[in-house]
């Protein structure tokens, strides 16, 4: 296309030239016979009134005057227009030499013949060659608007319009998985438990899904008040399945994040429904994104709308600490109470908000940050009938680089009603009955659980993981009252669960990643049940 494009815009740069030197002789030659004539007409009226009487020389001169005026006008006008159109011949020549230079450089023309194409163009014009037929002005006007209409359709393919004209950026990833399971488990493509096998359970299944496909859009807007604006949603197909054949193939679309930020220099204004900010870190895993890895396995984690502050402390070049501080909806890890209509829950009952904090000090060790952090958490509760119970954690994080190759990274908590934010294998309280009558006792249940992973980056495009996690809620709370109230139906005393996986990354949107996950789970008079998974991915960024 280049090559072809170079000898037309020469030829309009020729015909432009061309052109502004004809019109500049042209005003010359017009110029230059006004003068004449001007001159000629002042020496026959200076003759004319060497002979008339005197007594009519002042309505002469009145006369020669006005004429003269008038012509002075005109010749001004002229002028005037003579330099407006040399202005829009330069402006024009200017704009087709950086069209010029723009497809020479993608043409990868060598600067020598461009430059001798041009000497040799600028020659014609100057000697006054013809500035091309009719023909080949046409065939530059058609491939100028060829190349204008392919820049305008390569605009629209690379630009996210919005309706606010600031910046907008769309993500994701869509993402396949081909799994293996042996055993019986919660869930078959991204399991957090394994579960009792009945007479209706094989040894083990296969199958495949694209559920866990992520997509996403952040905008950038104004400055205000000196802070940069932004927002961003993010939505999966993880919301469950229609009622419809093969239903398990066209998962329904799911609200993850829809948070709107106000960044100063070092503090930062997050509201919208967000990750769980006192608990950043998760295992790296492709084969659970839909729910994080270890989720009921020790991993707190929960999209939870929430207002919070977040301020940075410089304490040396290398070394800053965090405060962040918030509230959050009171959530009790219940599912809805109706499909269609929101009714409070437990938490919300309470007429009060739940409320985090985390601290965390950062220092940059061998090339990455090596991060600690401490965070809580409190919640108020109101299961009706008098009955309260208070929610609260306390957590730890971690992320130290041991070498430039080698990390290891890990959270850990204690907690009581934290069913919500997947303490407590997602159980927060205990009924010694039906909940909904007065004179049953809820009992809040204790846990304690956490994580840890190991990373080696072999290469910059190569990485291996091995991770723990555990959750363990009190078996003497347990004990009390064995019938829990969650989103599991099950009794569950201790979870736990281990991966080992590899992810290879051969260019930045291209991801292939297999993995090999145990999972093994105690209940309280059940006994214990594991299974196993093989996963394997293969993703694709944009």
């Amino acid at each position: 296309m280049s090559s072809v494009k170079l000898p037309i815009y020469r030829e309009a740069i020729v015909n432009q030239r061309s052109g502004l030197s004809y019109l500049i002789f042209h005003h010359k030659l017009v110029l230059f016979l006004f003068v004449l004539v001007f001159l000629g007409g002042n020496l026959s009226f200076a003759q004319e009134r060497s002979e008339k009487p005197q007594n009519s020389g002042s309505d002469a001169v009145s006369v020669a005057v006005r004429d003269l005026q008038q012509q002075v006008s005109e010749l001004r006008s002229a002028v005037s227009e003579m330099r407006s159109e040399a202005a829009e011949y330069r402006a024009e020549t200017l704009a087709l030499r950086r069209e010029l230079e723009a497809t020479r450089a993608q043409s990868g023309l060598p600067e020598s013949q461009a430059t001798e194409a041009d000497h040799a163009a600028s020659t014609e014009a100057s000697a006054g060659l013809p500035a091309g037929s009719l023909d080949r002005r046409v065939e530059a006007l058609e491939g100028s608007s060829q190349l204008l209409s392919g820049k305008v359709d390569e605009q629209y393919q690379t630009k996210v319009e919005s309706a606010s004209k600031y910046k907008v950026r769309l993500s994701g990833i869509v993402l396949m998985n081909l799994f293996s399971n042996r055993g019986a488990v919660d869930n078959q493509d991204f399991p957090t438990y394994a579960s009792p096998r009945t007479p209706y359970d094989s040894d083990g299944n296969f199958g495949a899904t694209l559920r866990q496909s992520e997509i996403g859009l952040e905008a950038f807007g104004p400055k205000l008040a000196g802070a940069k604006t932004s927002a961003q949603i993010q939505f999966d197909l993880a919301g469950g399945f229609p009622s419809s054949l093969n239903g398990f193939n066209n998962g329904l679309v799911r609200l993850r994040i829809a948070s709107m930020r106000m960044d100063w220099q070092r503090t930062s204004l997050v509201v919208g429904q967000d990750s769980l900010f006192l608990s950043p870190l998760s295992p790296t895993s492709f084969a659970s994104l839909a729910v994080p890895a270890f989720s009921y396995a020790g991993n707190l984690w929960g999209w939870i709308p929430q207002v919070r502050l977040e301020h940075r402390f410089d304490l040396t070049d290398s070394q800053s600490v965090m405060l962040q501080g918030g509230i959050l909806d009171n959530l009790t890890g219940e599912p809805p109470y109706a499909q269609y209509q929101r009714q409070p829950q437990a938490g919300e009952k309470s007429a009060q908000p739940a409320y985090g904090s985390r601290v965390a000090w950062s220092h940059v060790l061998n090339g990455h940050p090596l991060t600690l952090g401490a965070a809580g958490y409190y919640g108020r509760q109101n299961w009706s009938f008098y009955r309260h119970n208070d929610s609260w954690a306390g957590m730890a994080d971690w992320e130290v680089p041991i070498t430039s190759q080698l990390s290891i990274s890990g959270e850990f908590y204690r907690g009581k009603t934290v069913g919500s934010l997947g303490g407590g294998i997602g159980q927060s309280v205990l009924f010694n009955g039906n909940p909904l009558l007065a004179q049953t006792r809820v009992l809040p249940l204790n846990s304690v659980g956490g994580w840890s992973q190991i990373k080696f980056r072999a290469t910059p495009k190569l990485e291996f993981n091995g991770a723990i996690g555990l959750d363990n809620p009190f078996a003497r709370d347990l004990r009390v009252f064995p019938a829990s109230q969650g989103i599991y139906d099950l009794t569950l005393l201790e979870n736990r669960s281990a991966f080992g996986n590899f992810v290879f990354r051969p260019r930045s949107d291209l991801i292939f990643s297999a993995e090999y996950r145990h999972l093994r789970t105690l209940q309280i008079y059940n006994g214990n049940s594991s299974a196993d998974q093989v996963n394997l991915m293969m993703g694709v960024l944009f």
